[in-house]
């Protein structure tokens, strides 16, 4: 069981690569999410919900068997957070980039209240919930973005 826990946490060992755990666990959501994008609303915001249970488990047990709290390789947070910046992502490869370098930046300066849980919450729930706010403000980010450029070009 052990194996498997780290197997998901780690995004099928995405988060084991070299350098930067968090831009490689972000990158390998991408291959799900092409292929999930095109659920309801509905039937994506409950597999939304699933991803963020399953990741508040399987973070906090993986977390333990690491040995290290929020540990790098655990990169089921940014695999959630970027299914969250990309919902409602419009159908263009250049939003699907645009969202991910929007995600990557917020996970990384962790705006509040990021901070807040990333520095405050430990175990599962902390692992997660920052990177759920920072998906919801590429979220937003990418949003606002891309209707901007569409104003301006019409």
């Amino acid at each position: 069981m052990d194996r498997v826990i780290i197997a998901l946490a780690t995004g099928l060992y995405a988060g084991r690569l070299p350098l930067c755990p968090g831009t490689w666990g972000s990158m390998v959501a991408i291959i799900p999410w092409f292929f999930l994008r095109n659920l309801t609303l509905p039937t994506y915001l409950l597999m939304l919900v699933l991803v963020f249970v399953l990741g508040f488990f399987v973070s906090g047990s993986a977390e333990k068997l690491l040995d290290q709290e929020d540990a790098g390789p655990i990169v089921i947070d940014e695999i959630l957070g970027m299914f969250i910046t990309l919902a409602c992502a419009p159908d263009h490869p250049a939003a699907w980039i645009l969202g991910f370098l929007l995600f990557r930046v917020f996970d990384i300066i962790k705006p509040f209240p990021c901070s807040w849980f990333d520095e405050r919450i430990h175990g599962g729930i902390g692992i997660m919930m920052d990177d759920v706010i920072a998906g919801i403000y590429a979220l937003a980010s990418l949003q606002l973005i891309w209707f901007a450029v569409a104003a301006f070009r019409a």
